[in-house]
């Protein structure tokens, strides 16, 4: 198997929920019902197959508070280096600026209340967001080019593992910033650096708090995975329903995403990378061997169908997957 796309193991824990919830201080306070969209929303690129804005939304989303932004203790696990698509990503662990411009997108309905990588279920009508290597949890202030409205959100989650997407917001926030119809639109992402500028997390975390894995424990795990050839077809997997099968031990080729040496990290990208393959035939499934949790998607009842899919992924992602043959 592909070395790169296992070094993953980043010993880490906790893809796809608390520690303090500030996630309800830009939510709107909960009035009686509610209004239907007042457009069809289509995707348009931007959001997720059998994803969209709720069937009613809560009165006041246009007064929606942004997120506050305060230090807050490093999540213990969320900020540790992980790969994906074979790219290595490496959380900051310290107060410091950032910008970026890219296109930012969002999601809805379809992970409203889903475990988010810092364990907090995720709420669409909160002001927070994803964000591949921005500390968890941190603040940003995302403004749409198009017509330089802004918002402030908290960074909660990870993703998007999109080749053209830097950041993942939320209903909520991207309808403040109008292009919930659109589906994605290009912003300008800053991050809020409080005056502790230049302390490291571990200056402002609680004590409990441990630093992210030195690089050498990231290599041991990566030298365990590279030493084993191919799971052994007994191998446990969880499917989508988290339920345990060995259906995808009886044969067929199957495509390898990561490799985790958490099972609680491994869900959580699980989760996230649902959506970031929407559109790709084949479950994603855990497959739990010698403690390592590998992320598989399929299986193809042959390499031809497994390598379309590859291919499309090496397009989007800019890697292109291990195959498994069983």
């Amino acid at each position: 198997m592909a070395l790169a796309a296992l070094l993953l193991a980043a010993c880490g824990s906790t893809p796809k929920h608390v520690v303090e919830t500030s996630a309800d201080a830009g939510r709107p306070a909960a009035k009686s019902a509610t209004k239907k969209p007042s457009v069809v929303q289509k995707r348009g690129g931007g959001y997720y197959k059998d994803d969209g804005p709720a069937e009613e939304l809560p009165d006041g989303l246009d007064e929606l508070s942004d997120a506050e932004p305060k230090l807050e203790p490093l999540h213990r696990f969320a900020n540790r280096p992980y790969v994906v698509f074979g790219k290595e990503y490496v959380p900051n662990t310290s107060i410091k600026p950032y910008k970026a411009r890219g296109i930012g997108s969002w999601y809805g309905k379809k992970f409203h209340g889903q475990k988010t990588s810092i364990g907090e279920p995720y709420d669409m009508f909160a002001m927070t967001a994803a964000h591949p290597t921005l500390a968890i949890p941190s603040y940003v202030r995302v403004t749409s080019v198009a017509n330089g409205r802004s918002v402030i959100v908290r960074v909660i989650d990870r993703g998007p593992f999109h080749a053209d997407r830097v950041i993942d917001l939320s209903y909520a926030a991207a309808h403040k910033l109008d292009y919930i119809r659109n589906g994605s639109s290009l912003v300008e992402v800053e991050a809020i650096v409080p005056e502790a500028t230049g302390m490291t997390y571990g200056q402002v975390a609680a004590a409990e708090n441990r630093p992210p894995p030195a690089r050498n424990e990231i290599a041991d795990v990566a030298k365990k995975l590279a030493a084993e050839e191919k799971p052994v077809q007994t191998a446990t997997t969880i499917g989508l329903n988290g339920s345990n099968s060995n259906a995808m031990a009886a044969g067929g080729v199957l495509l390898q995403l990561g490799a985790f040496a958490n099972a609680d990290n491994a869900e959580t990208m699980r989760q996230r990378l649902t959506r970031e393959l929407d559109w790709a035939d084949g479950e994603l499934r855990i497959n739990i061997n010698g403690g390592i949790h590998r992320l598989h998607l399929g299986p193809y009842p042959n390499r031809a169908d497994a390598e379309r899919v590859a291919e499309r992924i090496r397009q989007e992602h800019g890697f292109k997957p291990t195959f498994v043959i069983r």
